[in-house]
């Protein structure tokens, strides 16, 4: 067995389920999440099930390109401020800088849920603090985990997308 491969299936540190959001408004957006997707193996991540590709309309800071966006259902055995920074590095492959709060970037990838676990850090916090608050989350959430419910939430994906009061839009992208 490869050392890479020993590293993954660490009996140590078992898998979690880990779900993430991958979004890109800058470049060619389509082939950016196909990349990050294909890159998250070196980030210790095995990815399970990938959501559709859905154009949606910026957040917060309004002038800029729409964004596509996905969600990525994964294992990892690694912590997730591990995960955190695998994530960073990733991004930094891909050249994209965060140059404002919402503003555009090649690439944002954003840990949405750890398993059942919560996390409230100055780094990170888990459940991501806005992702039920917006539907470019839960539409793709809801499309691959309808029943997936964390410990703090009254509801599923499905029933919490149902009852989303987030005016902006969200359509399929063609890809």
């Amino acid at each position: 067995m490869s050392a890479k491969m020993a590293e993954s299936t660490s009996p140590e540190q078992p898998n979690t389920r880990v779900y993430i959001s991958i979004g890109s408004n800058l470049g060619d957006r389509v082939s950016n999440l196909r990349a990050a997707i294909r890159s998250l193996t070196g980030a210790r991540f095995h990815v399970l099930k990938v959501s559709s590709f859905y154009e949606t309309e910026p957040v917060g800071y309004l002038d800029q390109p729409w964004f596509l966006n996905c969600v990525v259902e994964g294992e990892t055995n690694r912590q997730p401020g591990e995960l955190l920074d695998s994530f960073r590095a990733l991004q930094m492959v891909f050249r994209s800088k965060k140059e404002f709060t919402n503003g555009p970037r090649i690439l944002d990838i954003d840990i949405l849920l750890y398993g059942n676990l919560s996390v409230d850090t100055s780094d990170l916090q888990i459940p991501h603090p806005r992702m039920l608050l917006r539907k470019f989350v839960l539409v793709p959430l809801a499309e691959i985990a309808p029943q997936l419910r964390h410990p703090s939430w009254d509801a599923t994906a499905s029933e919490l997308l149902a009852r989303s009061t987030d005016p902006s839009t969200v359509r399929p992208a063609s890809t």
